[in-house]
């Protein structure tokens, strides 16, 4: 039975790389198990190969565990396409999406055909590994985990600095601000030309009558 040799790596990852051995009458949802067996993810998400050129593009789609989007539009299933169905070059190359919720893309390259496999191995098989794949979801803050690894002397601190709803009462006492307030100086005019002082009566200074005196 003829082997296909594929080399795997991570589209953003370049120095994380795995060689898989998988027989040509396996199926791509072997080598899609076989990928993350090497990487040590859970492989029960949905994914898809897609057949690529030389530059990476898409193209026919296979797919796993699909949503109802790929059922309506009857994308072939990983567990039904065999890989032979889709080798039709000496480096056939695949685009390998896995996990479309927080996806990692691969690039899926076909390296050698070796005719004879190796009696008593069992396929897929796993026969080069470079580098260390990143954690299947990455690291995600948790404010409550942090909270609780903080020290408390540390959250006291924090909690000084709060804003402090009482400390605004002692401001609304202080009503004296020291500027004039333009109403007042407004009401003192009035009052100043009821009685013809003001500075606008058309008088200076020694021409204006008394009280008493008249018009």
């Amino acid at each position: 039975m003829a082997l296909y040799r594929f080399r795997v790596t991570f589209e953003d990852y370049d120095d994380v790389s795995r060689d898989i051995d998988v027989k040509s009458n396996q199926t791509f949802e072997d080598l899609h198990r076989a990928i993350h067996q090497s990487t040590g993810y859970n492989p029960e998400y949905s994914s898809s190969f897609y057949i690529s050129n030389d530059q990476w593009m898409k193209g026919e789609e296979i797919t796993y565990l699909p949503n109802q989007k790929r059922i309506d539009r009857k994308i072939p299933l990983m567990e039904k396409i065999k890989l032979s169905s889709f080798i039709d070059d000496p480096h056939q190359k695949f685009y390998y999406t896995f996990n479309f919720d927080r996806p990692f893309d691969f690039h899926v390259e076909l390296r050698q055909i070796i005719l004879n496999d190796t009696p008593g191995a069992t396929y897929p098989l796993v026969v080069r590994s470079v580098g260390e794949a990143p954690k299947q979801f990455g690291n995600v803050f948790n404010p409550t985990v942090a909270a609780a690894a903080t020290p408390d002397e540390d959250l006291d601190f924090l909690n000084e600095m709060l804003y402090n709803p009482e400390e605004t009462e002692d401001f609304s006492e202080v009503t004296d601000t020291g500027i004039d307030d333009p109403e007042e100086e407004k009401k003192e005019d009035e009052e100043e030309d009821e009685f013809g002082f003001g500075d606008d009566d058309g008088f200076e200074d020694d021409e204006k009558p008394g009280r008493g005196d008249d018009y």
